[in-house]
């Protein structure tokens, strides 16, 4: 069975909307229905922060808080969750929240349109840490951009913080959660104006849905999907949600490689990865906002497939493949050989990713770097991965690959053949390096023009040997 009935928390009460439009984002229903205009527009791509709310979820009996950007979300992703909005912070006394009033005492506000996001952003910080430092404030703003303040007072106002008492959503925790758990888990299929949704609970309800429904739009994310409404300014006609599946949300570990869920949020991998393979951690936090990778996945970046997709580069250069499901089959395939040109795959009608594998190397040195405008929130011009296996000074395994330099993300063969089995030395990465202009082509555009991007593409190959050969990272952030 199912319904067609979103079920959500807010304002202390369940929330009921039947049939909406699939379309219809979370920061539109907030302003034109719930009349909440706190949250603002801003770029309509998850860029600014403006629209910034925070969205509750029960995980083993706790609420775990996220801050999220709604100009990109849709409202049906509210299912089962708490929703609050900058209003909700203020008590029914006139007394404002901790981080209202830090924001006022340090005058963190000028203009005040992009104030709303930057206190939800922080108060999503305030939830989710015992106490704040430098690192954690920074990013926990770095997809919020104002105008007007200098970002100096807002750090200060985080800063003051620290030695937080319980607040009113930790007071009422309990009665939160009860009326969270009264939204029964159940399969969500909406036809409205002839847009269809499905939000299924289990693998096997999805495969029964685009068995029957080969034409559907898969949403995970939706970081890139949606900017088809906000941008694009047109409808998406049939889409199937899968983060309602939670047998897909998972990270799994053996001695051979890690196995991650499709619907997993890059936020969780992020936090697991550190481990493995650090670099991979480095470039996710510049991958995009908190906000972001609250609920971008990574089968979401390979499946759109775009050439300056972050993790792309990382997982080719890490041998990385790809589980593909359909109603009745399942094929392991290598990453390598899944992308055909831009923006094309070989994922066919009927077709999902259900997982990624990403080989453990335990005697590799693996080295990743982005390069774009600002460090924060922002597309890549050129990112670059290398997997390298070092014995006695010569090279015994390595894997190259690159975003931005082709229309696909693509590995560096050429190159990769001339430093396979060779002494590890200057001269040799020298020669690799002119080899580069066999493997790529890259064009013009208005990120980088080619020049600048295989001139980039040559120095970070000699940046990640002289990294190797000093044991010392040279990373300049700035």
């Amino acid at each position: 069975m199912s319904s067609n009935i979103i079920r959500f928390v807010f304002e202390n009460k369940i929330h009921e909307i039947k049939n909406l439009d699939p379309n219809e984002t979370i920061l539109n229903f907030i302003r034109l229905r719930l009349k909440k205009t706190g949250t603002k527009e801003g770029c309509a791509e998850g860029g600014c922060g403006a629209c910034t709310v925070v969205i509750g979820e029960l995980k083993k009996n706790n609420i775990v808080y996220k801050a999220i950007n709604s100009c990109i979300a849709f409202t049906t992703s509210l299912e089962g969750k708490q929703l609050l909005v900058v209003e909700d912070l203020m008590q029914k006394d006139g007394s404002l929240h901790p981080v209202q009033s830090a924001m006022v005492n340090f005058h963190g506000s000028q203009c005040g349109f992009c104030t709303p996001g930057f206190v939800m952003s922080l108060f999503s910080m305030y939830k989710n840490n015992t106490s704040y430092d430098k690192k954690t404030i920074e990013e926990s703003i770095s997809g919020n951009l104002c105008r007007c303040t200098g970002y100096r007072p807002i750090i200060d106002a985080a800063k003051s913080l620290n030695n937080k008492k319980p607040d009113q959503f930790k007071i009422n925790e309990k009665k939160t959660i009860n009326l969270l758990k009264k939204i029964r888990p159940e399969n969500i299929y909406i036809n409205n104006k002839n847009k269809k949704y499905f939000a299924p609970r289990t693998v096997i309800e999805l495969k029964k849905i685009i068995k029957k429904n080969p034409n559907l739009k898969f949403l995970s994310g939706g970081t890139d999907l949606a900017l088809i409404v906000t941008k694009q300014k047109k409808d998406i006609e049939n889409i199937i949600y899968l983060n309602s599946i939670d047998e897909l949300n998972y990270i799994k570990e053996n001695n051979k490689y890690i196995e991650i869920g499709a619907t997993t949020p890059l936020r969780k991998f992020e936090l697991f990865i550190k481990k493995y393979y650090p670099d991979f951690n480095t470039i996710l936090k510049r991958y995009g906002s908190i906000q972001i990778r609250n609920i971008a996945t990574i089968a979401g970046n390979i499946a759109t497939a775009s050439p300056i997709g972050d993790s792309l580069p990382l997982l080719l250069s890490l041998d990385a493949s790809i589980c593909i499901e359909n109603f009745n089959s399942k094929t392991i395939l290598s990453l390598k050989d899944f992308f055909i040109s831009y923006r094309k795959t070989k994922l066919k009608k009927g077709q999902f990713i259900s997982s990624i594998r990403i080989p453990i190397y335990k005697k590799n040195i693996f080295k990743a770097y982005k390069i774009s405008k600002r460090i924060d929130d922002d597309i890549s011009s050129v990112c670059a991965s290398f997997n390298v296996i070092i014995v006695n000074k010569r090279i015994k395994n390595i894997k190259i690959a690159y975003g931005g330099m082709a229309p696909i993300p693509k590995r560096a063969i050429h190159c990769e053949k001339i430093l396979l089995n060779s002494d590890f030395s200057e001269e040799v990465i020298l020669k690799a390096q002119i080899s580069l202009k066999t493997d790529f082509q890259p064009i013009n555009d208005m990120r980088a023009s080619k020049n600048y991007r295989m001139e980039i593409a040559k120095n970070l190959l000699f940046k990640c040997f002289t990294e190797i050969k000093n044991n010392k990272s040279i990373r300049l952030n700035y």
